[in-house]
């Protein structure tokens, strides 16, 4: 039985499932949404110990969790995967659609390999997610949040092909927000630079560059998520920047 919704645990009673949260910013993306109640499903690929160690913290959180395998640029991987979450906690509330690759690269010298990947992963994989998941989001009136990024947005000359992908992805919350509205909102957070804590003089030329002068957290993309995860139903076809001001 699950219990109601209180103002420190909006999410009582629901099931989210985010994919490719057993580390970085995605643990931090289930770890708050546990916090705020929900129980929690999480696929990972390759990170098995990893998995197991969030798992953990989210259990710990008084929630109950699950992670799955899922290789997400197999679609039938994506299939099994949604439908063991939705089994296991006999719904489906909330879809983070986080899982995503990045790399830098010449744009001249962009494979066709190196192109297929970064869109299978990035583009695709949330398109048939949310797909796969539809049916019980549906049914739950339920929310899809897509990580997506301020490459989306602007143009980076060396990620030609990562920012491509999540400009479509930005694209496809927009036409999934009209297209499964009104029983399903759909919104994207798009990320600037954001690091764990600690000080890279690699990307310290970003935060001078930034105009909140320092770069971002996980936890600052897990509240604009649990925003969209908790706020009002109303709410949809958005795409928010967590960027402390770097794309202005």
């Amino acid at each position: 039985m699950h219990s109601r919704p209180t103002d420190s645990r909006p999410l009582q009673g629901k099931v989210a499932l985010v994919t490719g949260a057993a580390k970085r910013i995605g643990r931090a993306l289930a770890l708050t949404l546990a916090e705020a109640g929900a129980s929690v499903a999480i696929t990972w690929r390759d990170s098995e110990s990893e998995a197991a160690q969030t798992v953990a913290g989210l259990e710990a959180l008084g929630v109950e969790a699950a992670a799955f395998r899922a290789e997400l640029r197999d679609p039938a991987q994506i299939r099994t995967a949604v439908e063991a979450a939705a089994a296991r906690f006999s719904r489906l509330d909330i879809l983070v659609n986080n899982a995503g690759h990045f790399e830098t690269a010449a744009l001249e010298s962009i494979t066709v390999d190196q192109w297929d990947r970064m869109f299978e992963t990035n583009t695709r994989a949330p398109f048939l997610t949310a797909q796969a998941a539809y049916p019980h989001l549906k049914a739950a009136h339920g929310r899809i949040i897509n990580i997506g990024s301020l490459g989306g947005l602007h143009p980076w000359p060396t990620h030609a092909h990562y920012c491509t992908s999540k400009a479509a992805l930005h694209m496809l919350t927009r036409t999934m927000s009209k297209a499964w509205a009104p029983e399903i909102s759909v919104n994207c957070v798009a990320p600037g630079m954001i690091v764990n804590g600690e000080v890279d003089p690699e990307y310290e030329h970003f935060a001078r560059r930034t105009p909140m002068k320092r770069n971002g957290s996980p936890e600052e993309v897990a509240a604009a998520v649990l925003f969209f995860a908790s706020g009002p139903h109303f709410i949809t076809g958005q795409v928010l920047s967590v960027d402390g001001g770097l794309g202005l």
